[in-house]
């Protein structure tokens, strides 16, 4: 039986391959870094729907799912920043806010305490992904010969940095805003958690 932090585990150990793959020269190893990103991406939603049918809930699974989950879109952002295609600022702030609010979330787990997670900030977390696998799938199958070899206008659009960075801007300023509104939604159980302390 696979149980659901095992998946947790090897989201986190395919993270890295990820990276050292999609910043690999050979086109073979980026294309390679797709396939590994989304392998790692379904273990998000297996592992989550194992939990919640066989009650596999455990402190340590609430711990190391949603860390997971930002390391591994943290790490898909940077690798598009060290390639230039993404402004390493807006990957900053996005990497801060994320980290910051499941700090949080982790932290009133602790206290006994449970911080809402709103609509949008699920809406930001689909945002977020959709834009990865936008970079991602466009960037990958441009290193292939034959297809950006036939299709170079439509590589040339698609990989527009004028549009790629105001796409960005907008996933960063959603995100920025969604952490800020979560903040205040959950205020009161902040002041609680803290002023215990």
């Amino acid at each position: 039986m696979v149980y659901p932090n095992q998946l947790t585990v090897l989201r986190i150990i395919l993270t890295p391959v990820f990276l050292v793959l999609f910043l690999a020269d050979e086109p073979i190893l980026k294309q390679i870094s797709l396939v590994v990103f989304i392998i790692a991406a379904i273990t998000d939603w297996y592992d989550g729907w194992l939990a919640r049918k066989f009650n596999y809930i455990t402190n340590w699974g609430k711990f190391l799912d949603p860390l997971a989950d930002k390391i591994l879109t943290s790490t898909a952002f940077l690798a598009f920043a060290f390639q230039g295609v993404l402004e390493m600022w807006m990957v900053i702030a996005i990497i801060v806010r994320d980290f910051l609010i499941t700090g949080l979330r982790m932290y009133s787990d602790y206290k006994g305490g449970s911080m809402s997670t709103s609509l949008s900030a699920k809406w930001k977390t689909f945002i977020q992904m959709a834009f990865i696998y936008y970079l991602l799938l466009i960037y990958t199958l441009q290193t292939i010969k034959p297809l950006s070899n036939n299709y170079k206008y439509i590589f040339d659009i698609l990989t527009n940095q004028t549009f790629i960075y105001y796409a960005m801007l907008v996933v960063t300023v959603i995100t920025l805003y969604t952490g800020v509104s979560y903040l205040y939604s959950n205020r009161k159980l902040l002041g609680k958690m803290f002023n215990a302390n």
